[in-house]
């Protein structure tokens, strides 16, 4: 696919200019967020935004009609710092590189593994390497803990757990190599190195593994062991907690106290939902 403009999914720093203000995005790797960060990020939406904390389909939140520096498309300086008082903004640099979206229920109950600490591991690979900073907005990493509820997720890179010890790799459309779980953040953090190696530069440059016109890696087989795609997390009661849906409209303070009373963790969904584990309720 040819591309005519570079990547312009919004960031904290790259904010998207909508009819209201600014629209800020925020990364959350794993979709997890502690009660207090979000209580402080609704504080900021009231201070300066429409007072509502959005979520998107990626596990990721939102706010938006936040004010423009003086003869710029980006945040004042006031706000940004107080964005990176929630915790949500660990990396200036990396804004826009912190896509990992994860089983929401891993390490709750079921699954292969826990692949939590394997997110971890990874957003840590990313923020530490300059270069992926670069990394396309859209680019996307996930992770499923071998129960196959984002088996079906499209992703640039990622795992499947096999089992306790070992993943198969995601390669764009594709599968990689079986590598050991502790080993995966390094090699996927290589992966997308090689990814921004021949993508090349300009606005033309694909955004996608898929977009490359070189496999960035020779296709395997998939294991015989991979489970089966599971059905998207129902809303309501669940193993694990509850997954409540969030509303078009987004979350407002009220609806956030109520959320927070109870729980001091919260998984964002990919299905635009809120997990809130039973160990916190």
């Amino acid at each position: 696919m040819n591309r005519f403009r570079p990547d312009r999914c919004p960031g904290a720093l790259r904010p998207w200019p909508a009819a209201d203000g600014l629209l800020v995005r925020l990364r959350l790797p794993g979709g997890r967020l502690r009660a207090d960060s979000l209580r402080a990020l609704v504080a900021v939406a009231e201070r300066y935004g429409d007072g509502r904390v959005h979520v998107t389909g990626r596990s990721n939140l939102q706010i938006r009609a936040l004010p423009r520096a003086a003869g710029s498309e980006r945040l004042p300086e006031v706000v940004l710092e107080d964005l990176e008082a929630t915790g949500l903004l660990p990396s200036r640099t990396h804004d826009l590189a912190r896509n990992v979206m994860a089983s929401p229920q891993s390490g709750l109950v079921g699954g292969r593994t826990d692949v939590r600490p394997i997110v971890d591991a990874l957003d840590a690979e990313l923020c530490g390497a300059p270069r992926l900073g670069g990394l396309p907005g859209r680019f996307l990493f996930v992770l499923d803990d071998g129960r196959g509820d984002l088996l079906s997720r499209t992703c640039d890179l990622g795992l499947v757990a096999l089992d306790g010890a070992r993943a198969q790799l995601r390669v764009g459309a594709g599968w990689g190599p079986v590598v050991d779980l502790h080993e995966a953040p390094r090699v996927l953090a290589d992966l997308a190195l090689r990814f921004l190696e021949v993508r090349g530069d300009g606005g033309g440059a694909p955004w996608h593994v898929t977009e490359l016109a070189v496999p960035l890696l020779a296709p395997h087989a998939p294991e015989r062991h991979l489970p089966h795609p599971a059905p998207p997390l129902g809303y309501g009661p669940v193993p694990g907690g509850v997954h409540e849906s969030v509303p078009e409209a987004g979350f407002d303070r009220r609806a956030v106290e109520r959320l927070c009373t109870t729980a001091s963790e919260l998984v964002v969904t990919p299905w635009r939902g809120v997990l809130i584990p039973e160990e916190n309720r």
